[in-house]
């Protein structure tokens, strides 16, 4: 298995940029498809994108695409999320997650490991 620690969540204005960490330990990062998402008080949990297990393509959520890109170094066994034009309503906790299913997916259930979350919070 995987373990996923994510970083580099804060405060920040509307407007501003953002750029969180996942941090993989344990079983050879390389081998698994990632995505991140995040979740809102009292609301459920949103895919925000994913990125495939060699880093060669990339899938966003129209919420996002355009504002965030996700990356990765599979050397360094860490994901990236760049985040710009921050806006109020991205305010959440944000988490990476592992997959070792071929093919991506846009829910929750298609993760096999998590993360912790980190906190994101946009003042407008």
């Amino acid at each position: 298995q995987v373990q996923l620690v994510e970083s580099g969540g804060g405060l920040v204005q509307a407007g501003g940029s953002l750029r969180l960490s996942c941090a993989a330990s344990g079983r050879t990062f390389s081998s698994y498809g990632m995505g991140w998402f995040r979740q809102a008080p009292g609301k459920e949990r949103e895919f925000l994108g994913a990125i495939t297990a060699t880093g060669g393509s990339t899938y966003y959520s129209d919420s996002v695409k355009g504002r965030f890109t996700i990356s990765r170094d599979n050397a360094q066994s860490t994901l990236t999320l760049q985040m710009h034009s921050l806006k109020p309503e991205d305010t959440a906790v944000y988490y990476c997650a592992a997959t070792a299913r071929p093919i991506l997916g846009d829910r929750s259930s298609a993760y096999d490991y998590w993360g912790q979350g980190t906190q994101v919070t946009v003042s407008s």
